[in-house]
Formats: structure tokens, sequence, C-alpha cells
């Protein structure tokens, strides 16, 4: 009789090495994204009809942008998570898996770093 808990066989995460890593970083994304989310269209909602010059003055300060900074990384992390997922269980072919997921990765990396150093030039006055 074995004295080995059920959660000792479990530890090993599957045949990846990674499935329980990578399930709760999805899940930390999603719960950080909330309270970026909100705090951003509050930004946004104050913003409605204010003139160009207040909308940069506004979301250059240091807290709006870092509130933009950090929903940026969990947005494009948690989008290049979900979509791994779904190339991993859908995609059957080794090749055309892996042409996917290194595109996944690129898109995801550059439209996030775009979008990021949009924030940080708006934040900078550059």
């Amino acid at each position: 009789m074995a004295m080995k808990a059920p959660l000792k066989k479990v530890r090993g995460l599957g045949s990846a090495k990674d499935g329980t890593t990578h399930w709760w970083h999805q899940k930390v994304t999603a719960i950080a994204m909330i309270p970026l989310f909100i705090i951003a269209l509050a930004y946004v909602m104050s913003l409605v009809g204010a003139d160009y010059t207040h909308v940069r003055y506004v979301l250059g300060t240091p807290f709006a942008a870092l509130v933009m900074l950090l929903l940026i990384v969990a947005m494009f992390y948690h989008m290049k998570l979900g979509i791994q997922v779904v190339i991993e269980d859908y995609i059957h072919t080794e090749s055309t898996k892996f042409v996917l997921l290194l595109l996944n990765s690129f898109l995801c990396a550059a439209v996030g770093l775009a979008a990021a150093l949009a924030v940080l030039k708006l934040a900078l006055g550059s």
C-alpha cells in the first residue's frame, strides 16, 4: 500500500511538464486584467469630449501610463497563452503547430511592444 497522496502523482504536470503553470498564468493574468481594465476604462470615460492636449496630459501621467503598460503586458500575455492552447489542442500536424506557435509568440510580442512604445512615447512626451 502506497502512502503517497493522489496530488503527488499529479505534480508530474502532464506530458508537457508545464500544464499547471500555464493554467495558473492564464488565471493570474485574467484576474489582473479586471482592475486594470476598470481603471483604464474610467480614464477613457473621463476623457470623453476633452481636447487633445488634455487627453495627452492625463494619459501621460505616471499612474495612467503604468496602468496602461500593465494592462498591455497582461492582455497580450493572456492572449498568447489562450491562442497557444487552441493551437495545441486543435492542430495535429507537428510542423504546422510549430509554425503557428512561433507566429503566435511573434505577433503577440510585436503588437504588445508597439502598444507599449505608444504609451511610453505619450508618457515621456516625445
